[in-house]
């Protein structure tokens, strides 16, 4: 691999670190540039060497996050753990299922939640005051359920998933919604990334220069996010749907 093409992964990365920080769709950015600069390399292997340095630019968001913000782990402590337990779920099922098959809802939720957040102007611009209860801790516990389960067996969207359950479903504003999602997705993201490690996986030569320059996209994306504040996360929330939207009409397209 030449070094215009190693600057280029390096500069995608980055830039998927900071979009994910504040919104998640950091995938969307990652993997296809190892896709397409690194044909020479398997694809599990590029997997994991992408989930590799997510999952290190996810972390490191949560810990600017937790410094920022006040996390609410007693809400999110049984997401965590049914998001942990369905991930590995997911991830099993995608070797005995079609992935294709639940392309169509995922596009039609997609489109859903642009048109919601689009027209609910003040959605997550605040927290509403919502007094959590034993429900509460069911409908965490169905969240992780249903977006761990959706994250080991497709996965692109979830972080946008996540911030637009937690504005809605627990009164969240953005920035907020955007730290505890962060944390859902540690989760999620856990199970599939000791599968990558303890398969051999994961190219380190290339998954640890990627995963510093995803940690530095990361940690200014969170500092951005709580500098610039909700509007700001609204706006550039929608731009990220959006593209996860055109992303799959153009896979059925082309």
């Amino acid at each position: 691999m030449i070094l215009q093409d190693v600057v280029i992964v390096l500069s995608l990365a980055f830039l998927a670190g900071f979009t994910d920080a504040i919104v998640g769709g950091g995938g969307l950015i990652q993997l296809p540039a190892l896709l397409l600069f690194m044909p020479q390399y398997a694809i599990p292997s590029l997997l994991g060497t992408n989930k590799f340095a997510g999952f290190s630019g996810t972390v490191l968001a949560s810990l600017k996050y937790h410094r920022l913000v006040k996390i609410n782990y007693k809400l999110l402590l049984p997401g965590i753990i049914s998001a942990t337990l369905f991930s590995f779920l997911g991830a099993w099922l995608i070797t005995l299922l079609d992935k294709e098959l639940i392309k169509p809802i995922i596009f039609v939720l997609l489109v859903a939640v642009f048109i919601y957040t689009l027209l609910k102007k003040n959605i997550g611009q605040y927290n509403r005051q919502i007094s959590y209860n034993n429900n509460s801790y069911l409908y965490s516990t169905l969240v992780g359920m249903v977006l761990g389960f959706y994250d080991g067996f497709f996965g692109p969207g979830t972080g946008s998933f996540l911030i637009l359950i937690f504005v809605t479903l627990f009164g969240m504003e953005f920035l907020m919604a955007s730290a505890h999602a962060k944390i859902i997705n540690i989760a999620t993201n856990v199970s599939a990334l000791l599968f990558f490690v303890f398969s051999g996986n994961i190219i380190y030569k290339i998954a640890i220069p990627l995963a510093a320059s995803n940690m530095l996209g990361a940690y200014l994306g969170a500092k951005i996010a709580f500098k610039k504040g909700n509007s700001f996360i609204r706006k550039f929330y929608l731009i990220i749907v959006l593209l996860l939207i055109f992303k799959f009409v153009y896979d059925w397209i082309k």
